[in-house]
Formats: C-alpha cells, structure tokens, sequence
C-alpha cells in the first residue's frame, strides 16, 4: 500500500511526539529505588575529612510488599572509617508538615552550606561552598524529603493519601522506612540519632517512641531545632500561651532598639531571665483570672507588659492583656514603616500601608526562599548529577494534615526516655523565633518530664537568631559545636549497661 508524503511525515511527526512525550513522562519522574554517589572532602576544624555523598530513592513499601511511594534522600557518609559499629548516625528532618529538607540540609549540618551573608540573607551569585562546621567529622548524617517533598512522591496512585499525610501516618511509614535504610547500610549497631526542626520535632518525637516500641531500633539521642508543642501545648491562644511569647517579644523589641534605656542596655541573656520570672510569677496568674482581675492590677500588668515588649500601655489592654504575635510583628515598627518577621524577627518588610493589624508577607521567608530554592536545585542537579524534570517541592502539597496538634507525641518521646537509659533530648531554641518562641520550647521541655527524673538527660541551648539559628555564622559555629557536645556526651563507655 502506498502513502502520500505527506502521509508519511504526519506520522513520522506523530511517533516523534509520542517518544518527547514518553521521554518527558519518564523525566519528570524519579525512579523508585536507585542511588548515584560522588566522593569529595571537606575540612573541619583544620582536619581534611574525605566523605562519599549519596543522592537517591529508596521505596516505601506497602504492608503487602509493593511500593506505594518513594523517597529522595541525600546522605553523607565519612568514608576514611572502616568499621561502622561504632560510628554515629544522625538522620535529619524539615518540617511544615510539607517541607523538604533542604534547610538543615544545605544551612546546618552537612559538609555543603548555601552561599548567603554572615546574618542569614540572600546573595548572589547564588549556589554552595563547604561548610567548615559540618558535624560530618562527628557522625555520618541522612537527610529525607518525606512524601510530596524535595523530589519524594506518591506512586501508587491508588493509595489512599491517609497512608502519609496526618501525625500518626506520618510517623508510622517514615519509621519502617528508616528501618530498611538502616538494614541496607548496615547501621543496626551504629549510635543513632533524630534531629528535626520545627514540625520535625512533633516528627522525632513520634519517630523515638515508634522506632523503640514497633522496630527494636533505640537511639541514643534527639535533637529539637524550634520545637512546636509537639501535642503537650495546645496550638491556638491560651492565657497560657499568649503569655509565654512575652519574653520572645522582649528580645525581638531589644533588637531592634524598641525598649526603654534601662532596658535597652541590659545584656539580653539577663534581661530575659527577669522576663521569663516575671511571666511565670505575674504575667500568667494575672491572665489565668481574666475578666476578674481587678482595675488596679490589670493596669499594673499591662505597663509592664508593654515596657518588656516595647509597645504602649493602650495597645496591650486594648487587646486584654494577651497580645497576639501577629499584632506585633505589625506593631512594633509601624512608626518606622516596617514590619518585622515571623520565623526570625531580625528581618523587615515594607508592607502597602501602615494600617492594619497583620504584615502582607513574612519578610524571613522570602528571603530564605530567595536564597534556599536555587542553592539546592544547582547542588543536587549540577554537582551531584541528579536528572529530572521533577520539581523540587521547598513546600509539597500534604494538606489535610490529620492530628496537629492533637496528639501528645512529646509523652511519646517522654516514654521513650524513661524506658531507655541511653536517650538523651537537647532543645535549640532562637530568641527572636516569634513561631515556635524559644521559652514555650523551655515550658515543653520542663513539661514533658513533670517527675524531674529525666532532666539530667535534657539540654536547653538559646541563639540571638531566629528559628533556623544556624542561618547567622556564629550561631552556625556554637550550634554544631553543641551538637558534636550532646553526641559525645551521649554515647556511653564501652560495656556501661542501659540501667538505673
């Protein structure tokens, strides 16, 4: 049979577009299990530490065997060790729920860290240099996107989204993940570790009780970065809560040069003690008796109040007492035209018009956006040699998230502690975190162990920074050095049995 010409290029331009479309197809797709590895070196300390870096997916598997998503990683693994057995491992988490993991990965820990100035922001040329406070010396360290982040997605697409998006869910397949990657790389005897931040620490939190309770897997420590309330502080306003931000806003206010001059002077450690005392003597009594709290009293209160925050007396009893954040990152600079941030209230934006009661967008955000999102779409694609159309999901859509806030996992890790002597909790907290305020992380970590049996395994550290307090280089140096620190201190002599 013959064909016109034409005949023949329309369907020689048909198969063309089938295999662009077959090819783009497989593109923008990762597949579910496979690796790519590159060795490099960084020095630490003065010391050269020579590591291979992983890059890769490894399947979440279904209960009957077949894979039903499939998570990226990246791992960094010291490779002048020969034997493991004893060699730390730290398995690192972003928050959210829905971020990747590209924060603590491409800012804190690892021997790669973004290109930004000494105070956290974004600069240009963007891209990444070594990091010369790295814990890489210290312990191997895993970083996971989990589902619908970093390049992590659903591939079965018959799974119920239940399976992955809700506290529990969440907790329960990460935990069996993390048990086949610790089987693959023959981790089982190596001292483990969590950190997470942020969301990530209702994350661990969860993750310490299932891998001890459901996988046999004991850790010797967690590390909380801004912790949330992790179920044990309710999320919304509480007399409670609302009261505790009163040192956040003391520091942020001391900043930015808001407080009066006897203040103002004050070394902010010191200055915050008072803060914190008076909050917990005075500030939250007087908001526990609410509408009966009497004239005299109420006026006492909100001058002090409005002295530590850097606000007028009238704002604070306009709003009875119990400012909220949001106010106040409104408020504190409205007559300089300025807002100031949620996550880290050193930064300002520029809002359409003074007025109002809340800023258009969260300065901090932006501008870790800015510097974050082309850093680590340059590392994994151009230097590590990942290929893929996929976006890189900063935030994923995991959304609705079952349980926030509902489930008490702090008990969980609490539980965790008391049945294994070995594990031990640190918290680092940033100042001038107005999200996850750095002494409702104290009043979460007092709480959670209300006996006091605990605390000699518990460790608070504050930065003058934000929540990702490692975004400022001198708390980039002292928040790795503390958790080399927590890792030494954590690790028992050889032969000490797990006992009271």
């Amino acid at each position: 049979m013959m064909m016109r010409t034409g005949t023949l290029l329309w369907l020689a331009g048909c198969v063309a577009v089938l295999l662009t479309v077959n090819v783009q197809a497989q593109q923008r797709s990762l597949p579910v299990d496979t690796t790519i590895t590159q060795s490099d070196a960084v020095t630490v300390d003065g010391t050269e530490i020579p590591y291979d870096v992983t890059t890769g997916t490894q399947p979440v598997y279904h209960e009957d065997g077949h894979a039903m998503a499939s998570l990226h990683y990246t791992y960094y693994e010291r490779s002048d060790v020969d034997d493991r057995t004893e060699r730390p491992l730290m398995i690192s988490f972003n928050g959210g729920p829905g971020s990747g993991s590209l924060w603590m990965h491409l800012g804190y820990t690892s021997p790669k860290l973004l290109e930004i100035s000494d105070e956290g922001y974004p600069v240009q040329p963007y891209g990444v240099r070594d990091n010369p406070h790295s814990i890489i010396d210290e312990a191997d360290i895993l970083y996971v996107n989990p589902v619908n982040t970093g390049f992590s997605r659903i591939v079965d697409e018959e799974v119920d989204r239940e399976q992955f998006f809700g506290v529990q869910a969440d907790v329960t397949y990460l935990a069996d993940w993390i048990d086949v990657f610790v089987s693959r790389h023959g981790r089982w005897t190596s001292p483990k570790y969590l950190i997470g931040e942020s969301y990530g620490t209702t994350r661990v939190a969860g993750l310490a009780g299932a891998l001890q309770n459901r996988h046999w897997m004991y850790l010797n420590g967690v590390v909380l970065v801004s912790p949330t309330g992790m179920g044990l502080q309710a999320p919304g306003p509480s007399p409670r809560s609302e009261a505790l931000k009163l040192p956040y806003y003391t520091a942020a206010a001391w900043y930015h040069e808001q407080l009066d001059a006897e203040l103002q002077q004050r070394e902010l450690t010191d200055l915050l003690d008072e803060v914190e005392n008076y909050t917990l003597d005075v500030f939250v009594p007087a908001l526990s008796r609410g509408g009966t709290l009497d004239d005299e009293r109420r006026q006492q209160v909100a001058e002090q109040v409005a002295r530590y925050a850097g606000v007028s007396t009238q704002t604070i009893l306009d709003h009875n007492l119990a400012m909220p954040a949001s106010y106040f990152w409104k408020e504190l600079l409205r007559d300089e035209g300025h807002t100031i941030g949620r996550l880290d209230s050193r930064y300002k934006g520029v809002d359409r018009e003074n007025a109002g009661d809340r800023y258009d967008y969260p300065p901090e955000l932006i501008a870790w956006n800015h510097a974050f999102t082309p850093a680590i779409n340059e590392y994994l694609r151009e230097e590590l040699g990942l290929e893929t159309d996929l976006q890189y999901n900063v935030f994923g859509p995991v959304r609705p998230w079952e349980g926030q806030g509902d489930v008490n996992v702090a008990e969980d890790l609490r539980q965790a502690m008391a049945q294994n002597p070995f594990l031990h909790v640190m918290v680092q907290s940033g100042y001038y975190d107005g999200a996850t305020d750095y002494f409702s992380a104290k009043y979460v970590m007092w709480n959670m162990d209300p006996s006091g049996r605990l605390g000699d395994r518990m460790r608070f550290e504050g930065y003058e920074s934000g929540h990702m307090m490692y975004l400022r280089d001198e708390d980039l140096e002292a928040s790795n050095d503390h958790i080399r620190a927590f890792i030494e201190a954590s690790i028992p002599e050889d032969g000490a049995p797990a006992r009271y």
